[in-house]
């Protein structure tokens, strides 16, 4: 149990980190972008990905 929290961990940080390691002017610029945003579409940005995550866990285990 413990193994696969720090797997899934290793794997979102590499997934973060794809973005400013790659592009950082883009990735900067999404980030303000995304600070601008009322705090309500940030919910709801949010929302999604967690469906979206729960989904493709679902799916694979």
């Amino acid at each position: 149990m413990t193994h696969s929290i720090w797997l899934a961990l290793g794997l979102v940080l590499i997934a973060e980190g794809i973005g400013p390691l790659i592009a950082p002017g883009g990735w900067r610029k999404m980030v303000e972008q995304l600070s601008r945003q009322p705090d309500n579409d940030l919910r709801r940005i949010g929302g999604c990905l967690v469906v979206a995550g729960a989904v493709i866990t679902y799916m694979v285990l």
